[in-house]
């Protein structure tokens, strides 16, 4: 524990700025927030103004040439085809996409029966990875109130992958590819990339998780529909023995607006409750 403390008050390297955002960037934010709730109304307004926004913009800076034009092109292409995932659709396909969103649901609470837990909504906000795995840790008394934050949380796993880059620069493919070969981000891509896990919303995913695992040196478990129904990121890459502390989140591709949303899953009962407080005070 005490080399733990040692290693939290060394300062992390110094990462590059965030990317400077594009234009209109906060209001795309503020849209995609409203996709992700869950008021019907406001998610075809938000899409179609959405999808009008960076269809535009698709135009203007297709008619540029240079690598960081076509990167900023596909982004947009992908934002526009995101939301017009979300525009008003045929009637089969919304019906498919609700027997999508039950048996997600339905696949996840049974695991979570089985686990005695319950889910703890979390802010689709872009940082719900981050807010659920920092509710986690509050629980298991591994982060104080204080710090339970998902601006806390980033800035760990932002600090953690720039130190350990050769663990995360082959999972993570260069946006500057030109449809060749998979290319992977160069070190000062790589940079970036970690200064705007630690300084925008951008979403968090596998990478981030192990990150937080490792960093944290607590295992994470994921529960999501489908199969397997628990992924689970060890900081060892093994399964460790017994039963220990383990950080527990839910992952919703349907349950909600934009998906790819994460809720912490909290103890169900009182009693569940109680064990796991005293779990976390006596010695593995």
């Amino acid at each position: 524990m005490a080399k733990k403390s040692k290693s939290k008050k060394s300062s992390p390297p110094a990462l590059d700025e965030a990317p400077p955002a594009i234009e209109d960037d906060e209001l795309v934010d503020d849209l995609f927030a409203q996709l992700d709730a869950r008021d019907e109304a406001a998610k075809q307004e938000s899409s179609q103004l959405l999808h009008e926004m960076q269809t535009a913009e698709v135009h203007e800076i297709e008619a540029k040439q240079d690598s960081k034009a076509r990167f900023k092109a596909r982004q947009a292409r992908k934002a526009a085809v995101l939301a017009e995932t979300f525009s008003a659709g045929d009637a089969d396909a919304d019906a498919r996409l609700e027997k999508e969103a039950k048996d997600e649901e339905r696949d996840i609470n049974r695991v979570c029966d089985d686990l005695n837990v319950k889910i703890h909504e979390i802010n689709p906000d872009g940082h719900c990875l981050f807010s659920a795995v920092a509710d986690q840790l509050q629980l298991l008394s591994i982060l104080p109130s204080a710090q339970a934050t998902y601006a806390i949380t980033r800035a760990t796993a932002a600090a953690y992958m720039h130190s350990h880059p050769d663990d995360f620069i082959p999972f993570l493919p260069s946006a500057h590819d030109d449809g060749g070969e998979t290319a992977f981000m160069s070190p000062q891509e790589f940079k970036g990339y970690c200064a705007s896990i630690r300084d925008t919303a951008v979403w968090g995913g596998e990478p981030e998780i192990l990150a937080l695992c490792r960093a944290y040196n607590i295992p994470i478990h994921v529960v999501q529909g489908g199969r397997p129904p628990i992924v689970e990121h060890n900081p060892s890459g093994a399964n460790p023995p017994g039963k220990e502390r383990v950080v527990r989140i839910s992952y919703h591709r349907r349950m909600y607006g934009l998906g790819e949303h994460y809720n912490s899953l909290r103890p169900k009962s009182v009693r569940a409750q109680i064990g796991q407080a005293i779990s976390n005070i006596l010695p593995s």
